[in-house]
């Protein structure tokens, strides 16, 4: 049996850890899955992934003129949230990688704002409550339609 380190799982070679990366998903995530099943069951019709707005959100009430992201708290940078943090190896590419994430998340919040939409964020620990959930779809089914 392979060593660990203080009763951690033993480091991945780069190669398995390549291929990890690799395997991140950047739409039709568990937590997406999630607010879509709630909307969906909410009798809430939504478009997926819309091409014309800035940012491509993941999921669009176009009557409502409303943009949702499902974000992930650790790509994301969810501060406060237990699941951020930045490595441990590489701080500085790191950094700055999660940075120019977070100037896209602002950039592209704001270009959809100017175009007359809301914009709503629910990050990838919040999809996993349900009660949470259940807020947000309230939340949505109150906004008129526009």
């Amino acid at each position: 049996m392979a060593r660990t380190r203080k009763g951690k799982k033993p480091k991945p070679p780069p190669l398995s850890r390549s291929e990890m990366m690799a395997r991140i998903k950047g739409k039709d995530t568990v937590p997406e899955l999630l607010v879509r099943r709630a909307a969906w069951a909410a009798g809430l019709r939504y478009r997926l992934h819309d091409r014309r707005l800035p940012g491509r959100p993941d999921l669009v009430f176009p009557g409502r003129r409303v943009a949702v992201f499902v974000h992930g708290c650790f790509w994301h940078c969810h501060e406060g949230c237990n699941r951020f943090r930045i490595p441990k190896t590489r701080t500085d590419w790191w950094t700055a990688k999660l940075g120019r994430n977070k100037a896209r998340d602002d950039e592209v919040r704001g270009a959809i704002e100017a175009s007359g939409w809301d914009v709503v964020v629910i990050w990838e620990c919040e999809a996993e409550r349900p009660e949470r959930l259940a807020e947000l779809v309230k939340g949505l089914k109150a906004m008129p339609p526009r």
